[in-house]
């Protein structure tokens, strides 16, 4: 599958104030390669324009979504009825219960309908989960990945040879 024609990922947020959490999922598709579209919807404000959303992705060339909200959290959930693609589903600390609402929102789905979830504020996480899922049918980004997870070993990696310089420094 040639970049052109690999699916894209749909990012979609009950806010633009949801932007903060969700900047660093935007970098890691870019670093991953991939395309993306973000766009602010509401699940109860604008719920005709959500299910248009989710029913027409595909056909415009989406192969997964992401959906980030808060408090009651209903945007996933009303995306992911609508559609049969993968939803991803993005938990944003918000509110009184700091985001532990709208995870178990999320993640409480009636069966058929489901919504794979990540942890309240995981925004990495659901661009790599996204680019797991798409990876499936593009070798490319499937290399991508693996190089991805191998500078995540090569990080920790470095923080423990700096982690054991500290402590022989104390040895004297």
């Amino acid at each position: 599958m040639d970049a052109t024609n690999a699916p894209r990922v749909l990012v979609v947020m009950g806010s633009d104030s949801d932007f903060p959490t969700l900047e660093p999922c935007f970098r890691t598709l870019s670093d991953l390669g991939l395309a993306y579209e973000g766009v602010v919807c509401s699940a109860h404000r604008t719920p005709d324009r959500a299910a248009e959303l989710a029913k027409t992705a595909e056909a415009r060339g989406f192969g997964c979504i992401i959906a980030a909200a808060g408090l009651a959290a209903h945007l996933p959930g009303v995306l992911a009825a609508s559609t049969v693609l993968p939803v991803i589903g993005l938990p944003v600390k918000a509110g009184a219960l700091d985001g532990l609402d709208a995870l178990l929102a999320i993640v409480q789905m009636p069966p058929g309908v489901p919504v794979a979830t990540v942890a309240i504020d995981g925004a990495v996480n659901a661009a790599v989960l996204a680019a797991q899922v798409l990876a499936t049918e593009d070798p490319a980004l499937r290399r991508r990945l693996v190089d991805y997870k191998a500078s995540l070993v090569r990080s920790v990696e470095e923080r423990d040879a700096r982690l054991q310089a500290r402590i022989a420094g104390l040895k004297g």
